[in-house]
């Protein structure tokens, strides 16, 4: 009897354990699922928030130009750097840049953006100009890392393809510029819009779908609207004679077209001749193709900025006085923060937000809440990529712009506006 007393005292005393047990590790379970969340959205777990991550935590890679092709891009790497270090000194932004001729060197290209995927300690990469190729690199970073997240800043590459392998793509809004730099020019005074490509480019879906919408502006404002051909920058006859080119055809646009007539260009290199030649000839620039007051400005007015370098409102101050000095008041145009800048630091900070587990990849106003960081006091309005041809808007993709500053004038108030529905819908 004692003994069988004593065998039914050890089973309850080894239940209560187990039921006390069970009581105590319920909480813990619950609070698992909840740190695990950010996880799910294919961002890594990220350990105790802190003032800066330690570089023992992540590396992000940054690939952008040279400062031959995309000054702007790589100063935006730059300031990542000088905010978080970079991974040779201890800190975790690797930067590298892709080859200026980038169209004859894809599979350097290629190799260049996914070879960041062979350090381990690699989370996110960000392109910015994401040129042809980007595509391919995410998708040999994706086979072999899928844990790294893939940024497209500035894509080149037609929506439907970098959507496929960038967890998240950027562009500048080519929808709704497309009718506010037409609608601007208007509000100029402009009778003419000139526009200046080659064929490479207008081969990009962004680009080929802004110049329809830019000719239905024009059409319905009244406005002439031309297609003028430029050398590719990236060809046999490289930056020097694609820039001598229009150094040596802008005269004879401002006989042919007069001097209302507002000039646009879509690629980087052709924008400092093209400034300098309007500042000495007449015509108006609402502004580049991937606007900012370093775009082409500088070389075209002969200032230096360097003493400047980093403050956006004394870059702007200062470019601004040399237009004005020069008779350009209301005829030329920016945005007050650099478009290619603010990409490659913003989407830095963006991915290391993420990272850190503080914000959502996908969630736009994370995305604004990282480019406001480094755009203070200028407004943005954006929104998810929608397809032209099948209505289905795009979950990974976002287009984004900034309100228009004319020199000598002031904002346009151009991220406030409402473009007109009818446009969406134009290819």
């Amino acid at each position: 009897m004692k003994k069988t007393l004593a065998l039914v005292l050890c089973i309850l005393l080894v239940s209560a354990v187990f039921v006390s047990c069970g009581k105590k590790e319920a909480p813990a379970t619950v609070e698992t699922k909840t740190e695990a969340a950010p996880v799910a959205t294919a961002a890594p777990a990220a350990p105790a928030p802190a003032a800066k991550p330690a570089a023992s935590d992540f590396h992000v890679g940054v690939v952008t130009g040279t400062v031959s092709q995309s000054e702007d891009d790589l100063r935006g790497a730059e300031r990542l750097i000088e905010e978080y270090g970079s991974v040779s000194t201890g800190g975790i932004i690797q930067h590298v840049t892709y080859p200026d001729n980038f169209m004859d060197e894809a599979e350097t290209t290629i190799s260049v953006i996914s070879g960041l995927a062979d350090d381990p300690k690699m989370k996110a990469i960000i392109v910015n100009q994401a040129i042809p190729g980007t595509t391919e690199a995410f998708r040999r970073v994706k086979e072999r890392r899928p844990d790294i997240i893939t940024i497209a800043g500035e894509a080149h590459e037609d929506p439907n393809v970098i959507q496929t392998s960038a967890d998240l793509a950027v562009n500048n809004d080519f929808v709704a510029r497309g009718y506010l730099i037409i609608r601007t020019a208007h509000e100029l005074g402009c009778d003419t819009f000139v526009h200046i490509s080659f064929p490479r480019h207008m081969s990009y879906e962004t680009m080929s779908r802004r110049v329809a919408i830019m000719r239905a502006t024009c059409e319905e404002l009244g406005m002439k609207f031309v297609l003028e051909t430029a050398p590719d920058p990236t060809s046999d006859v490289g930056v020097a004679g694609a820039q001598q080119y229009i150094l040596e055809k802008v005269p004879a646009w401002i006989e042919s077209y007069g001097k209302n007539a507002a000039f646009f260009c879509t690629n980087d290199a052709h924008t400092e001749p093209l400034l300098k030649q309007l500042l000495a000839y007449g015509g108006y620039f609402i502004e580049a193709d991937l606007p900012s007051p370093l775009m082409g400005y500088p070389g075209a007015l002969g200032i230096d900025l360097s003493a400047e370098a980093g403050n956006f409102s004394a870059i702007l101050k200062k470019v601004e006085a040399s237009v004005v000095a020069k008779g350009g008041a209301g005829r030329f145009g920016t945005w007050a923060y650099s478009y290619g800048y603010t990409s490659t630091a913003g989407l830095g900070q963006h991915a290391i937000n993420v990272l850190k587990g503080e914000s959502e990849l996908l969630k736009l106003s994370d995305l604004m809440k990282a480019y406001g960081k480094y755009t203070a006091g200028a407004k943005w309005n954006g929104s998810f990529y929608t397809d032209v041809n099948t209505g289905v808007r795009a979950r990974n993709h976002v287009l984004i712009y900034q309100d228009t500053y004319m020199m000598g004038k002031g904002y346009m108030g151009n991220a406030d506006l409402v473009v007109p529905e009818k446009y969406f819908s134009i290819k």
